[in-house]
């Protein structure tokens, strides 16, 4: 994927969300008032179809500002489909004292529902991950790519291991992970930093085989200002000189405070 600069990716972001935003709108007004939409556009008033142009019109915009921020094409498109089928559903079932049949109602709650069910297998295949993923560079972590979380097992003083739940984020040939710095299994770390990881539920229930790894404290890393083993990227060209040590360290301890 080819790099923006910052004034080209503001005018994509910013068209983007403000067509989505005003589509959306247009359409809850054609189902919230159709004939003051069907005034303003001089067209002859005509409840259930300006009501189908509010369900289209809804899910257009909820699928042009869903794309924002998720970064599969498909799942994005079921989204927003659902939402258009869905209230286009709610409007046959609301009119049908202006036309249509019963059936009608039925066939689209059931495309809606067959949707639903497509667009939790999608979001199942891609591990609950909809956003943008970085790629790796070290094969042992490929598979975590799209992995939302993981098993981590650290080691007590005596050597028995200790599980728990955490969220993950591959970047390259590193892992990184955030916890609470008075965490138990921080005090392990500190004292021990081998562990086994895996995939698992967002419950801890791991998924898959665990495999070893050595993990590092962000303030454990030898450099003062901040290095590509701790927070900044080598593939990053945007002002990373301003990504730092220490205030990547502010920064994270004050998220773990207002978790």
């Amino acid at each position: 994927m080819n790099r923006l600069s910052g004034l080209a990716r503001g005018y994509l972001v910013g068209v983007t969300a403000l067509v989505g935003t005003l589509t959306a709108g247009i359409g809850i007004w054609c189902l919230i008032d159709p004939a003051s939409f069907a005034d303003v556009v001089q067209f002859p008033a005509h409840q259930h179809f300006l009501h189908d142009v509010g369900a289209f019109q809804l899910g257009l915009g909820v699928t042009l500002l869903l794309a924002l921020i998720w970064s599969d094409a498909l799942a994005t498109a079921l989204a927003g489909f659902i939402v258009a089928n869905t209230v286009h559903t709610v409007n046959h079932v609301m009119d049908l004292d202006l036309g249509g049949s019963v059936a009608q109602a039925w066939a689209l709650g059931v495309a809606s529902v067959a949707l639903v069910v497509a667009f939790a297998l999608r979001i199942r295949q891609l591990g609950y991950v909809l956003g943008s993923v970085a790629t790796a560079t070290n094969q042992a972590l490929a598979p975590f790519v799209r992995q939302k979380t993981i098993s981590l097992t650290t080691f007590r003083k005596d050597g028995t291991p200790g599980s728990s739940p955490v969220s993950i984020v591959v970047d390259g040939d590193r892992a990184y992970f955030r916890s609470f710095e008075r965490a138990i299994k921080v005090r392990r770390i500190r004292r021990n930093p081998n562990v086994e990881f895996g995939p698992a539920t967002a419950s801890g229930k791991p998924t898959g085989s665990a495999q070893p790894g050595t993990v590092r404290l962000l303030e454990g890393c030898h450099c003062e200002r901040g290095c590509p083993s701790c927070v900044q990227s080598p593939k990053c060209g945007n002002l990373n000189e301003h990504l730092d040590k220490g205030g990547a360290l502010t920064l994270l301890r004050r998220m773990s405070k207002s978790a």
